[in-house]
């Protein structure tokens, strides 16, 4: 990124500044399509999975689940069956949208083949996954998930799959996306794939896994009215999602982020609306469960002793909230 940000010239440019920038955009492409297992498909840059969602859904009248992101629900009719595990039916994959993983309670899904568009962006980088094994025609990505910045992702098309341009202008990104490229986030996105890449083969996220369950043991022995969402169905290794009755979202929210962490209520696209969690609701949770969850997600850098401290403020702050209401 800091190469990118020394490289002024236009991408779309035919002189010798122009010509750099569109090697570092073609560079990422490459290590995109190679990181995301995606050789073969067509990698159209965007702004992030927002973007990509509305290029890969608007006016196409696809069918989703409760559960699925609001980038990906405000474009698809939401009428597909979602189980108490968080698990999808999708009876005819060709009219659908599915997430791979559910960013409030990392629950996987198994991806049906020929599935329209596959929601992958909270899976990549933290599960060993490729756009060519799920069988969908579309995927979408954002940079940041995989640890790169913010305001770069991706749609993934199979060759031959078509979408209508929701930015028209200069015909960059193959006539799909127009608008100078975003040289320095895609030179950014490339580059985090590639490091996501290296560190899923490490191990790196097996460690995280282990952290998240020495989490969730540690806040059920202080709570045992704790209930944690898709604790036994496949999750993402860095998610944990749990309810406390009684004791709103928000307001843990806000007690852990008094005592030092960052955590959300619900997912932090829509952490600033106090409302229930739709996720929860599509689950077939109650209202009052679902307005008490919250989300922790962990990463490479968490230690136990971050998770030790995090148990102790939790369980400190939901004693002193139980203490009020009584």
């Amino acid at each position: 990124m800091a190469a990118a940000m020394d490289q002024f010239g236009n991408p779309s440019s035919v002189h010798c500044e122009g010509r750099a920038a569109r090697a570092m955009v073609e560079r990422a492409r490459t290590q995109v399509a190679a990181g995301l297992g995606a050789d073969g498909a067509d990698i159209i840059f965007t702004s992030g999975a927002t973007e990509a969602a509305a290029l890969a859904l608007a006016g196409r009248n696809l069918k989703g689940a409760g559960i699925e992101h609001d980038a990906v629900a405000a474009w698809a009719t939401l009428d597909l069956d979602a189980d108490s595990e968080g698990r999808v039916d999708a009876p005819d994959p060709s009219i659908s949208t599915v997430q791979l993983a559910n960013s409030e309670t990392g629950v996987v899904q198994e991806i049906p083949e020929g599935l329209a568009v596959c929601d992958a962006t909270q899976a990549w980088g933290k599960l060993p996954v490729a756009f060519n094994w799920t069988g969908a025609e579309m995927a979408l990505v954002s940079a940041h998930k995989l640890g790169g910045p913010t305001g770069a992702g991706a749609l993934i098309m199979r060759r031959g799959c078509s979408v209508d341009p929701r930015i028209l202008g200069g015909g960059q990104e193959m006539g799909r996306r127009s608008g100078t490229e975003n040289v320095i986030g895609i030179a950014g996105f490339g580059a985090a794939v590639k490091a996501a890449v290296r560190d899923l083969e490490n191990g790196v996220w097996n460690e995280v896994t282990k952290l998240r369950n020495i989490l969730e043991n540690g806040i059920a022995a202080g709570s045992h009215q704790t209930i944690f969402v898709g604790k036994d169905a496949t999750r993402l290794p860095n998610t944990s999602c749990f309810a406390c009755p009684g004791w709103k979202g928000e307001t843990q929210v806000m007690a852990m982020d008094l005592a030092g962490f960052a955590i959300s209520a619900g997912s932090a696209c829509s952490s600033g609306k106090v409302r229930e969690s739709r996720v929860l609701r599509a689950m077939g949770y109650d209202g009052e469960t679902a307005r008490s969850a919250i989300r922790v997600s962990l990463g490479p850098s968490t230690t136990e002793e971050n998770i030790g401290r995090f148990i102790d403020a939790w369980t400190a702050a939901r004693r002193r909230a139980v203490g009020r209401a009584v």
